[in-house]
């Protein structure tokens, strides 16, 4: 494992005085250069004219709603689409259209996007327009079935477009050819809210509100979706998003949100006052994401929807409980994945530059997770793939920096015709479909494109971290601080920090937890706790080694009522010195 120091240079950049110098320090290393660049108000965001399709969406929209036709709001069996399609279901009602029905293809039995096979289930509700949320940019054949069966289609999506687009009525995607939307990282959820607030804004212009006696609907009242959606689907936090987080954070935390949200936080154990944004990503997210992995993501969006909240709590109940069976189902396959790559080791000195895996009994929903937690650990592009219902492969993907896993994906179906049936996604994440009996050819092509652009150097895993802090700094107003600056996440990443520490004490809980009692060397004295979470169970506890090289986080630990001061150590080694 390298340590290495992010780099920072004030000397161009234009800061209030009042902030913290470290903050300074932590947000120009991020490439955040002035001050207006951290406003995270709504004011900041661009007009959601600035989105192509943006007029045509609208006014079909209108029409849809003066002449009260059917519309089908069709999403992804993933967070983000549970979050896009309960936007889409409240903010329409709210909007004056009565006439609305969602559906999400289940991923085992149609796949994933507005297929023809979709389509056809979508009839069942007569519909005169088909809405997708966080998905369709690839849906060329759905589209034109739609067509055929005289229904027309609006795409929202974020997804990386293919080389050809489908004919839908409108497209609104900021990563379209041409779309001068300064943020080409709204997350599915995003995309709708843009939607939606250009769709209102037409509505107030025309008079629709007045005219009908409706109160005007306030688009800030769905931000708690829109940062749980955003947050979720791991997109990178830009200004944009991050002003779309903050502020659905902000509703959250004073109560101001959806019973569905108030349950799964409850049930995760949440206190809402205290959320920060990676609590919607490692305690909220997940449950909604186990409703689709492993059964029907209409449960989540149930969820979402309902105003009960004992409704809710039901609802929430059984996510959890999803959830629950979901990383029982993960660690197996956890285990049986690092039984296979034993077996590769066998075979070589060292484990090959991409790692693709594959068990005939493995769950579809679930070797995404799998492939995630297979490129942590050993810092590799990892493919893992299940047998679908149809007899071909479902391969998920994760990549590591420096490997546009998607581009990656083109450039081995272009350069192998008939190898990959179908595939999408993003930088760090996609999705394929391939025959079984392609599998060891793609694995061979696979891994030789990986060797081409990847260099053993990218193969080493490196922990990136914002510097030493002093004695003083290690201190609960820092962490508070660090707390309040954020939202930190993808492409933002939350500071950490890194030093040598004298350990006073330290012992196991749970499994392969380390709790520690550390102590900074310049304040022998002033002890501060610490855990190490998943420590390496071969090198610690170690009641040998007294001084420790860190790298860490500030956190504030919460145990009943009280808080305190705690270090979440994310690496550590022995150390002989400062």
């Amino acid at each position: 494992m390298q340590i290495h120091t992010r780099a920072f240079n004030l000397d161009d950049a234009d800061f209030s005085s009042e902030l913290d110098p470290l903050l300074q320090r932590i947000y120009q290393s991020r490439g955040i250069n002035n001050q207006l660049a951290l406003d995270r108000q709504l004011s900041c965001l661009p007009a959601p004219s600035l989105l192509s399709g943006m007029t045509e969406a609208v006014e079909r929209l209108i029409t849809a709603l003066q002449q009260d036709q059917q519309i089908v709001i069709v999403g992804d069996f993933d967070a983000d689409g549970a979050t896009s399609s309960a936007l889409m279901m409240l903010a329409l009602r709210a909007m004056g259209f009565q006439r609305l029905e969602f559906l999400v293809p289940n991923r085992f039995d149609y796949g994933y996007g507005l297929t023809p096979e979709i389509v056809d289930l979508a009839t069942q509700y007569k519909p005169q327009l088909i809405v997708t949320v966080d998905n369709g940019i690839s849906s060329i054949e759905g589209v034109a079935h739609a067509a055929d069966l005289n229904i027309d289609v609006i795409v929202t999506d974020h997804h990386l477009p293919g080389k050809t687009l489908p004919e839908a009525w409108a497209i609104i995607n900021p990563n379209q050819p041409g779309c001068v939307f300064p943020s080409k990282n709204l997350a599915g959820v995003g995309v709708a809210f843009y939607l939606l607030s250009g769709l209102r804004k037409t509505l107030r212009d025309i008079g629709w509100f007045t005219d009908n006696g409706m109160e005007e609907p306030n688009m800030a009242a769905w931000l708690d979706l829109v940062a749980l959606g955003t947050v979720a689907d791991v997109v990178p936090l830009d200004q944009v998003n991050r002003a779309l987080v903050h502020q659905g954070l902000m509703r959250i935390r004073s109560g101001r949100c959806r019973p569905g949200i108030q349950a799964l936080l409850r049930i995760a154990g949440k206190n809402p006052k205290r959320l920060v944004a990676t609590d919607l990503g490692f305690a909220i997210g997940p449950r909604l994401n186990a409703a689709g992995r492993l059964d029907d993501i209409s449960l989540g969006i149930q969820c979402l929807l309902t105003d009960d909240l004992n409704e809710a709590m039901q609802t929430a109940e059984s996510l959890d409980q999803l959830n629950k069976d979901r990383r029982s189902i993960e660690q197996s396959m956890q285990q049986e994945a690092m039984m296979e790559l034993d077996k590769l080791t066998l075979d070589s000195e060292r484990l090959p530059s991409a790692l693709c895996l594959f068990r005939p009994d493995w769950h579809q929903g679930v070797v995404g997770l799998v492939a995630s937690r297979l490129k942590e650990k050993h810092h590799r592009p990892v493919v893992a793939f299940a047998r679908a219902d149809d007899g071909s492969l479902k391969g998920s993907s994760r990549s590591i920096p420096g490997l546009h896993i998607r581009d990656a994906m083109d450039a081995v179906a272009t350069q192998n015709p008939g190898l990959i049936s179908k595939f999408g996604g993003h930088a760090m994440a996609a999705g394929l479909t391939l025959e079984e009996k392609n599998l060891t050819w793609f694995v061979e092509a696979f891994q030789a494109h990986v060797e081409k652009v990847l260099n053993p150097e990218d193969l080493n895993a490196k922990i990136i971290t914002d510097g030493n802090l002093i004695s003083d700094q290690i201190s609960m107003y820092t962490a508070e601080n660090l707390r309040e600056a954020g939202p930190w996440g993808q492409q933002f990443p939350e500071p950490c920090f890194e030093g040598i520490f004298l350990i006073n004490q330290q012992r196991v809980v749970g499994e392969n937890h380390l709790k520690l009692v550390l102590s900074h060397p310049s304040a022998p004295k002033l002890f501060i706790d610490a855990i190490y979470f998943n420590m390496d169970v071969e090198q610690w506890p170690n009641n040998e080694i007294q001084q420790a090289r860190c790298v860490y986080r500030l956190d504030i630990n919460e145990f009943r009522g009280q808080q305190k001061l705690q270090l979440l150590v994310q690496y550590m080694m022995p150390a002989t010195g400062d």
